[in-house]
């Protein structure tokens, strides 16, 4: 199939085999490499434009305008951290202002983020729930009770939010969340009616395998070989492509506690900067700067292809059934078996590798993804960019 590689700043991603696979190699002579354009002057295809318009309620003026704010918020994000220090209580994109919405606990600090923003007083700063939440993890472990789906700092609501199944509460969940919501009056309830799963399955086709069985996302071309999920497979599984040759194996992986892993791949194999997009185009990658919360994200995967939504929020502590991982980012992107590891964009910019979630295509869900810059980090890993 004929591929067009785009420049795309709109927020996206392959959660297949786009990067690192060797069955790319093939497309490579017939790919057309738009030309690359500055962050502060957004491009997007016509096709990821139907996508944000289809998933976001947008028109395409509107996705051009979303995409130029959003941008402005991120290096707004990064400025007010530095200017209120400890004061700072956290931050999101407000789609409905078109600015990012800052909060602090010292009114006297507001007035040093000048304008362009929309300022908001709370009574906790982020450093204050940060140190609730890590409370919460050390008290609970690995695993917490099969109930309790995660919990995680809520800037909105300036709180530390607990997840729980209100079909699966039983004596152990009422315990928890006793014992937690005794911790700080900023710990708070939320009944939710579905728990998160890890998103991977034992089917054939798109885009690899582990150990010839279970079949994952790629996420990120890196130097060496790619990232993906950290339950797709332990270090030592050997990983192929859809054909069945194999192109390498997990050289390190992190699950539970994190959900990460790096795939080292044959020297044979030819990595790509890009991300594949299921309908015909590839999209560049030019770093891995992060967006704030309210932004809008999007994704494709092997199972599912591509979707759009927004980045709700970060630094989840998620209970699977197989243990907790914690600083997951929860989005209202769905996705179904088998795009675990894939890879989430936004404005060209590498967010992270899928995890898992609850609900479906068909009729929504929320999904969580790890961050990428903890994975480069823990490994030493560089990304393969188009620029």
């Amino acid at each position: 199939m004929k591929r067009t590689v785009v420049a795309r700043l709109c927020a996206a991603v392959l959660l297949a085999t786009g990067l690192g696979a060797a069955s790319l190699t093939s497309a490579s002579a017939s790919a057309k490499l738009a030309p690359v354009s500055p962050l502060t002057a957004p491009r997007i295809t016509q096709a990821m434009s139907e996508a944000m318009q289809r998933d976001l309620g947008l028109s395409s003026a509107e996705v051009r305008t979303r995409l130029a704010q959003e941008e402005a918020a991120r290096a707004a994000e990064q400025s007010a951290r530095t200017r209120l220090g400890d004061s700072y209580a956290g931050s999101w994109f407000d789609p409905k202002s078109g600015t990012l919405v800052v909060q602090t606990t010292d009114r006297a600090r507001a007035a040093r983020l000048g304008t362009g923003v929309t300022v908001r007083v709370v009574a906790n700063s982020r450093a204050e729930l940060d140190a609730v939440k890590t409370g919460i993890d050390r008290f609970a472990g690995k695993a917490a009770p099969a109930a309790i789906n995660g919990w995680h700092v809520d800037d909105k609501t300036n709180s530390v939010v607990v997840a729980v199944n209100r079909h699966k509460i039983d004596a152990p969940a009422k315990s928890f969340l006793s014992s937690v919501t005794a911790m700080h009056s900023s710990v708070r309830v939320v009944e939710e009616d579905s728990s998160p799963q890890t998103v991977a399955d034992v089917v054939g086709g798109w885009p690899y395998y582990i150990d010839f069985a279970a079949r994952c996302s790629e996420g990120f071309a890196v130097h060496g070989g790619f990232v993906s999920a950290g339950h797709c497979g332990v270090a030592g599984s050997t990983v192929s492509d859809h054909t069945g040759v194999v192109i390498g194996s997990f050289a390190a992986s992190s699950f539970p506690g994190n959900d990460y892993s790096f795939v080292s791949t044959d020297p044979s194999v030819t990595l790509w900067g890009y991300v594949e997009g299921y309908n015909g185009f590839w999209y560049y990658v030019y770093g891995s700067a992060q967006v704030p919360a309210g932004s809008g994200i999007c994704r494709s995967g092997s199972t599912t292809g591509m979707w759009c939504g927004t980045l709700l929020d970060r630094g989840w502590t998620v209970n699977y059934p197989q243990g907790t991982v914690f600083n997951l980012t929860r989005t209202n992107v769905c996705a179904e078996p088998g795009d675990s590891g894939g890879s989430w964009l936004s404005a060209n910019q590498a967010q992270g590798v899928t995890s898992g979630g609850s609900g479906n295509c068909s009729v929504g869900g929320t999904t969580f993804y790890q961050e990428i810059n903890p994975i480069l980090a823990a490994y030493g890993l560089t990304l393969v960019t188009s620029s």
